[in-house]
């Protein structure tokens, strides 16, 4: 099993901060959001990880690189250890053109090969005694069906944002007959919002092929080939455990970062103590 990261987009977002700095490196706590990505990744064992990227984020890879200068700086073995490079392969290539998250997946066909392989969109963070990536593998592993990381939202929100899938069957891992982008409020086909998380299978891939082959002008969506599969029987959905935290906008990345810090070991009480001063 092989992963993907999708961090090729602007960040437009979070400009001007962005205008330098791939969103991708942003911290959450003292290490970058893509961090928490890689580290999901090698908790399912995966150990080939593509990350597609664009230009102006060459800092993505410097990140994942050794810096043997700053190892010889550092005099704390826990400094050290903490810029250590990860024990996995990690691989770049660069989408060229923003031309869709279909068309995205398809420069890392090559390196999946006949396998199938885990999509990561940064933006979500997992946290967990058991990470997400594996979670999809596990439930792979039981149906052999590509697998959509979902996640059950109340009946009084507005979910038309999202993508929602429709889903039949078991609570914890419902088959998946197609999925619905944005749909408008009273329209969902469920509560289960599809979230950055996607097992595709060869199906899904060569899906997108076929779906490439025929497209013409302007981005190249994930959905159609998902959509395509789903209504053969060969998807599955992870309504998963742990939490989610939403990085892709400023107000949910700030609101992950408290989060985040207030559940430190080390810094989470004194921070608490702070934010009460600032509320009395």
């Amino acid at each position: 099993m092989k992963g993907i990261i999708l961090a090729a987009g602007y960040g437009s977002r979070f400009l001007p901060a962005t205008k330098t700095v791939p969103k991708e490196l942003l911290p959450l706590g003292t290490r970058p959001a893509v961090d928490y990505v890689v580290q999901e990744f090698l908790g399912a064992g995966i150990r080939e990880i593509l990350v597609i990227t664009s230009r102006r984020k060459r800092a993505l890879e410097d990140y994942f690189d050794r810096e043997i200068e700053l190892e010889h700086t550092l005099n704390r073995p826990e400094r050290q250890a903490a810029i250590r490079p990860v024990d996995a392969g990690i691989y770049f290539r660069r989408q060229q053109t923003m031309d869709g998250t279909g068309a995205a997946v398809l420069l890392a066909r090559e390196f999946v090969g006949d396998d199938s392989c885990v999509l990561a969109y940064p933006d979500d963070l997992h946290f967990g005694e058991v990470p997400l990536a594996r979670q999809l593998v596990e439930v792979h592993t039981r149906t052999g069906d590509a697998v959509l990381a979902l996640e059950t939202r109340p009946e009084q929100e507005d979910i038309s944002r999202y993508g929602v899938a429709a889903t039949d069957g078991a609570a914890s891992d419902p088959k998946v007959r197609g999925v619905v982008e944005k749909p408008p409020t009273g329209t969902e086909p469920s509560r289960h919002i599809v979230v950055g998380r996607y097992l595709l299978t060869t199906e899904v891939l060569r899906a997108l092929e076929r779906g490439y082959a025929l497209h013409t002008t302007g981005e190249f969506p994930l959905t159609e080939a998902l959509n395509e599969v789903a209504g053969a029987g060969g998807m599955s959905g992870c309504v998963f455990t742990g939490e989610r935290l939403d990085t892709g906008e400023p107000d949910g990345y700030y609101r992950a970062v408290v989060r985040h810090w207030l559940q430190d070991a080390r810094h989470g009480p004194s921070f608490r103590e702070y934010l009460h001063s600032l509320l009395e």
